[in-house]
């Protein structure tokens, strides 16, 4: 049988990886939008994004659990996931390494911008230091995962290179918060992360709980990244100067009438979340669907207004779910 923890892990990777870097975006975007400009406030929200998707980069180690593995598909996927936790949340997910890798990234760009040697030779020295101190502490597997985490970063900062003028300074900033608000979203779907790694300290032992309930959790943490998801769109609609009201219409109505899984689906828990998630989900596709003007005209909707459709959509037919399972209890 596949273990409580493996199947917390799949359920976070089909909720968290976006609330992760629309989280810091809003966080990022935000603030510099307030304090600079707009356009300074999108380019760093989206560095502050990109380094929040990074530590998942540990995933990768996973796919070493499909090697020899036979019998179909289910076989293969339960391998995947059962490898996934050996590293998960641990070298990656540490608030003591990340302004390393923060600094490792401004070094990068630093070097680029100014093509020196010095900050590409300092970087490698951190390179080296902190794959030794990870091998230390949880040997060559380790090692490995911080190996890959710091390539993940030094390939985000040169995006940061190529695609902007973001001095070393501010990519610094931005890659810390980026890399060290990622753990915390990641409280509520699974088992803690290793928040002082490489110490031996534990900050976490366990999840948060947001409610005795298992499916009421379930749903909390649902709504929670929902949340995550709406700051990132918010933000970003402000800083593009796009009303967001202007991007909706009545179709994330329909999403009320998802209260009637309630009484289809087994009641959802971090251990049973596909029914829920997957078909919670599928409601957004009315911000997909086509509009139908005069005979033999279709337009289709603009992406952006799609998404955000689809988005409330999702968000009304979560809420639709929670009540009516409320009602139920």
């Amino acid at each position: 049988m596949v273990s409580g923890a493996l199947m917390l892990t799949r359920h976070e990777l089909q909720t968290m990886f976006v609330g992760h870097a629309l989280l810091a975006f809003a966080l990022v975007g935000g603030a510099a939008g307030l304090l600079r400009d707009r356009k300074t406030g999108l380019q760093l929200g989206l560095v502050a994004a990109a380094f929040a998707a990074v530590p998942d980069v540990d995933m990768s180690y996973a796919l070493v659990g499909l090697v020899g593995v036979d019998g179909g598909a289910l076989a293969v996927t339960g391998a995947f996931w059962e490898a996934s936790t050996l590293v998960h949340r641990a070298v990656t997910h540490s608030v003591l390494v990340a302004p390393f890798v923060a600094a490792l990234a401004a070094l990068w760009v630093r070097s680029r911008r100014r093509e020196e040697i010095s900050p590409l030779a300092l970087g490698t020295l951190l390179t080296l230091g902190l794959v030794t101190a990870a091998t230390v502490a949880s040997g060559l597997l380790g090692g490995a995962v911080m190996a890959v985490f710091l390539i993940a970063a030094v390939v985000a900062a040169e995006v940061v290179v190529r695609s902007s003028a973001l001095s070393p300074g501010v990519t610094l900033g931005a890659a810390f918060v980026g890399l060290a608000s990622h753990p915390f979203g990641d409280l509520v779907t699974g088992h803690p992360p290793a928040l002082l790694y490489p110490l031996d300290i534990v900050v976490f032992t366990e999840r948060v709980a947001l409610s005795a309930d298992p499916t009421l959790h379930l749903l909390g943490a649902f709504a929670v990244e929902l949340a995550a998801i709406w700051a990132g769109v918010l933000v970003l609609c402000w800083l593009l100067e796009r009303p967001v009201l202007a991007m909706l219409n009545l179709r994330p109505v329909a999403g009320a009438g998802y209260a009637a899984a309630a009484l289809v689906i087994p009641a959802p828990t971090l251990d049973l979340s596909y029914p829920f998630v997957f078909s919670v989900l599928a409601v957004g596709t009315v911000g997909v669907v086509p509009r139908l003007g005069l005979p033999r005209e279709i337009e289709l909707p603009a992406a952006a207004d799609a998404a955000v459709t689809g988005l409330a959509a999702v968000t009304v037919a979560a809420a639709a779910y929670t009540v009516a399972y409320l009602v139920m209890l």
